[in-house]
């Protein structure tokens, strides 16, 4: 599950997931809706991976969705599946999607970056949060 909230001149994305797994996936999601309107004609296409490593799980979370972002900039991806496997501190996924098509993808917000700023990444008893804002 994901919800946006509203930020001074930037957007908010708050994520809550089971597990460490679910909340990368679902802050992938919310990135992608984040960008285009109708998320549901994103088509799984293009099929390509990634892999991330770090130390600190709030960082990671930080490059991942950096990466997506740059994918989207420099070749208008836009992802619409996400598979995340962690192992050793290191984030491997796969991710699936297609080239964004003006005639059927609506953008919602240009997401100019993804920002440090409040980025927070829990443990909770319920399972994982997290929270950060986007630079729009």
């Amino acid at each position: 599950m994901f919800e946006t909230f509203d930020h001074t001149a930037d957007i908010g994305l708050r994520v809550s997931a089971a597990t460490l797994e679910e909340l990368f996936v679902d802050a992938a999601r919310g990135l992608t809706s984040l960008l285009v309107e109708n998320v549901d004609d994103v088509q799984p296409t293009q099929t390509e991976t990634i892999q991330l490593a770090g130390s600190k799980v709030d960082y990671l979370l930080f490059d991942w969705l950096n990466e997506l972002l740059f994918r989207f900039e420099t070749r208008q991806l836009l992802c619409a599946e996400f598979d995340v496997r962690f192992s050793d501190q290191v984030l491997e996924a796969t991710v699936r999607g297609e080239t964004w098509d003006r005639s059927r993808h609506r953008l919602a917000h240009e997401v100019k970056a993804i920002t440090y700023h409040g980025l927070s990444v829990q443990q909770t008893a319920s399972g994982w949060q997290t929270e950060l804002i986007l630079d729009i």
